[in-house]
């Protein structure tokens, strides 16, 4: 057992070479996740504002009939179907009156397409929605008692006694 000479401190050409090795490793896969993780975001992104313009759409509509109606928005294609759907029977009014039609309900299916092969489907249940005309002053609405509109009284100027204050 002897010794060559002191003893010699530092890392060897195999040593570094490994841990190059592991740290490139290592930074190619912090790029990917990186790199994978804004496709998500993005991704994420163009659904939320899907999901936006098919609720939008929803919303404004107001079936009266079945049909299919399409058109663009941005990069987004969509698609609107309305369908008459069958009321239950225990929905189904027993008598019908005159001058009125029975209730009925609509599916409404919006579809949204942008990109490659990216959907979304909003589904919905709606009635058509239409506002009764007002009822005349002092004439019964749909055999209910008489309504009368409540006017406010107007503002009066300052010093000027109110109608109907006694003084």
């Amino acid at each position: 057992m002897h010794r060559t000479g002191p003893a010699q401190a530092g890392f060897t050409l195999l040593e570094v070479l490994v841990a190059l090795a592991v740290m490139s490793l290592a930074v190619v896969t912090l790029f990917q996740l990186t790199s994978q993780s804004l496709r998500l975001v993005k991704t994420s992104g163009d659904y939320q504002q899907a999901v936006v313009l098919a609720n939008r759409i929803a919303m404004e509509t107001q079936p009266s009939e079945e049909g299919m109606e399409s058109g663009e928005e941005g990069p987004f294609q969509w698609e609107r179907r309305v369908a008459l759907v069958p009321l239950p029977e225990e929905f189904q009014p027993k008598e019908t009156m005159p001058g009125r039609e029975p209730a009925k309900l609509f599916a409404v299916t919006i579809d949204v397409r942008w990109g490659r092969d990216q959907a979304v489907e909003l589904a919905t249940l709606r009635t058509p929605t239409t506002t009764p005309p007002p009822p005349t002053e002092g004439q019964p609405s749909a055999g209910g008692p008489v309504q009368t509109p409540i006017r406010p009284n107007p503002p009066q100027p300052r010093g000027v006694p109110s109608p109907g204050a006694g003084g």
